[in-house]
């Protein structure tokens, strides 16, 4: 979560209120205009506080033109009846909730059966909060596999992780918290995520396991995990090393079994050992929910597993957090019922269509150039044409903005800072009219942006709008 400070003016004007905010006495509902900064002295009535939140929100984007994120923002209307009927339930609470707990066990044994576990039923997962959650649960299980390993060399020996330089930024939280040291595998030319052969070259004996990501967050592409496994496989048969990968199928886990089913990247290959996704992102349930899956009990060592009374039986919990509400879990297992295998099917090869189709009209514009076109993830990427030198593309995200579309422009890492792209994710909601729009307002801008004198983003640092 954002770390936030205080205001820095104590002293700030407070919020006003509407005369009609006072439905029995409209002078009476303007009497005490509750502070900002501090709790105020007296109730309100609940339709005023209500308005004054309420009015407040009209100033954030509106999430359905948001095309950042990759968390989902439609559902059906029984979907979100059915969360709020959960909303009070506390998930960690198996005992007093067993019925949300089956939902829960039932979504695990599901999403194993997907991913091709050799074992369903041996198979252990859990929900999260998200997928930042999972991956720290994946991470713990990888270090603690490889102290019990090394039990003669741990603590002294400093454990690391290979990964590409592409990672959601939860795991370098994992490595920073848990202090692992993160070898990064950089980008190089047109490859914008790892290398299966230069994560292998970077492994050593303290190596914990290899991150694959099943969808970069930078342009949608998946990473080769496959490729990735043959050549950790390479080096076992040179070294004797085994090194674990876990896929963070964030996006992806829920893309590739329904629209890829030829892809090779699950537990179909013996070396994964642990899966993680959002079921909050093209899981298509509102946020949060992630889930985190390993490929049997070995995977993942029993001393990180907490018991609790459950229908006076045994339960056993893996969790960094407590207490959360079980109506996301609810709403997991009604999109899982509500669409089975060929819903999510037909609804992600929509999505993919909508993503291929806008990049296509975006590269006719004759002013970008495509990195991605959406034939993997529904995502692309792109950046300015060569010979474009009026604009960049943060004076593009910008201008969009004034529109009401959120699109992030943000730099590449290392080594190709010195690419800067748009990027845009096209999920469930987002339309083949909505495609249109956004196109028909892109074109309409460029006339104008064509006429600067030369681009106006001086700090692109400041000015980026990818932050996940």
């Amino acid at each position: 979560m954002p770390l936030h400070k205080g205001p820095d003016k104590p002293d700030e004007r407070p919020l006003s209120v509407n005369p009609f905010y006072g439905e029995a006495d409209p002078v009476g509902g303007m009497t005490e205009a509750p502070p900002k900064h501090r709790l105020p002295t007296a109730p309100l009535p609940p339709s005023t506080a209500y308005q004054v939140v309420h009015d407040e929100l009209m100033l954030d984007g509106n999430s359905r033109l948001n095309l950042a994120t990759f968390v989902t923002t439609w559902m059906e209307p029984q979907a979100g009846v059915l969360m709020g009927e959960c909303r009070d339930k506390n998930m960690i609470d198996k005992d007093e909730y067993p019925r949300t707990a089956e939902l829960e066990r039932r979504c695990v044994s599901m999403l194993a059966d997907l991913w091709h576990a050799p074992d369903p039923s041996a198979a252990v997962g859990c929900s999260t909060t998200g997928s930042s959650e999972a991956c720290m649960l994946a991470g713990m299980a990888l270090k603690r596999r490889w102290a019990q390993r090394n039990a003669d060399r741990y603590p002294g020996a400093r454990p690391n992780l290979v990964m590409g330089v592409n990672v959601q930024v939860c795991w370098e939280k994992f490595c920073n918290f848990w202090e692992v040291e993160a070898r990064l595998v950089p980008m190089e030319g047109e490859r914008f995520h790892l290398d299966p052969q230069a994560a292998a070259e970077l492994c050593d004996e303290n190596t914990i396991g290899v991150v694959g990501i099943l969808g970069s967050t930078f342009d949608g592409s998946y990473e080769p995990i496959a490729d990735l496994c043959a050549a950790l496989d390479a080096l076992q048969e040179r070294t004797g090393l085994d090194i674990p990968v876990h896929v963070d199928g964030a996006s992806g886990a829920m893309v590739a079994p329904f629209l890829d089913e030829d892809l090779v990247w699950d537990f179909r290959l013996p070396r994964v050992a642990s899966i993680n996704t959002s079921g909050h992102k093209y899981g298509l349930v509102y946020p949060g929910v992630g889930w985190a899956l390993w490929r049997d009990g070995e995977a993942l060592p029993e001393e990180l597993v907490f018991r609790v009374n459950y229908l006076g039986g045994d339960m056993p919990t893996f969790a960094l957090n407590f207490s959360r509400p079980g109506a996301q879990v609810v709403a997991q297992y009604y999109t899982f019922l509500r669409l089975g295998r060929e819903g999510y099917r037909a609804v992600q090869q929509s999505t993919r269509d909508v993503a291929r189709g806008v990049a296509e009209r975006v590269e006719a514009l004759g002013d970008f150039r495509l990195l991605t076109r959406g034939d993997e993830l529904p995502v692309f990427a792109f950046t300015t044409a060569p010979g474009i030198e009026a604009y960049d593309v943060f004076d593009v995200s910008r201008r969009l903005r004034e529109r009401g579309w959120l699109v992030p422009a943000y730099t590449f890492p290392p080594n190709r800072e010195d690419l800067s792209v748009l990027r845009v994710v096209c999920r469930n909601g987002f339309s083949t009219d909505l495609a249109d729009l956004f196109v028909e307002d892109l074109e309409s801008l460029l006339p104008e942006l064509r006429r600067q004198p030369a681009p106006f983003t001086r700090d692109k640092g400041a000015a980026t709008g990818f932050h996940h």
